[in-house]
């Protein structure tokens, strides 16, 4: 029985791809992301959390930008006088409250409508 070897790095790249491809759906040691999705409510579930994930990057963004800002903004060394309608006032009352309000409206929208996808199944 004579094999080439052509024959055989077949044999070898067919026995690896069957190999590897058994453990496609299945979790892996030290995996930072989600597995496959079998089913189109889990890629919405991931696509989801990526939406939120990347609001909360932009927000804790922000967040830290405005914290470090106030910091050297407001060192004692630059500014002894504190400006009373810099830090109170109906303006920034109003932004700071009505931004959250929206984000969390862009973030209910898309769960409210996977959660009604959800519901009904395909």
């Amino acid at each position: 029985m004579n094999i080439s070897l052509t024959q055989i790095t077949q044999q070898i790249i067919m026995t690896l791809s069957t190999f590897y491809s058994i453990f496609n759906d299945a979790a892996q040691p030290w995996q930072l992301g989600f597995q496959d999705s079998a089913a189109p409510a889990y890629t919405g579930l991931v696509s989801l959390h990526n939406t939120i994930g990347f609001y909360l990057i932009i927000i804790s963004l922000a967040v830290f930008w405005v914290f470090f800002s106030i910091i050297k903004t407001y060192d004692s060394s630059y500014h002894p006088i504190a400006h009373k309608y810099l830090t109170h006032g109906t303006v920034l009352e109003l932004i700071w409250t009505i931004t959250p309000a929206f984000i969390l409206m862009f973030v209910a929208f898309p769960s409210f409508r996977l959660l009604y996808l959800m519901d009904y199944p395909i």
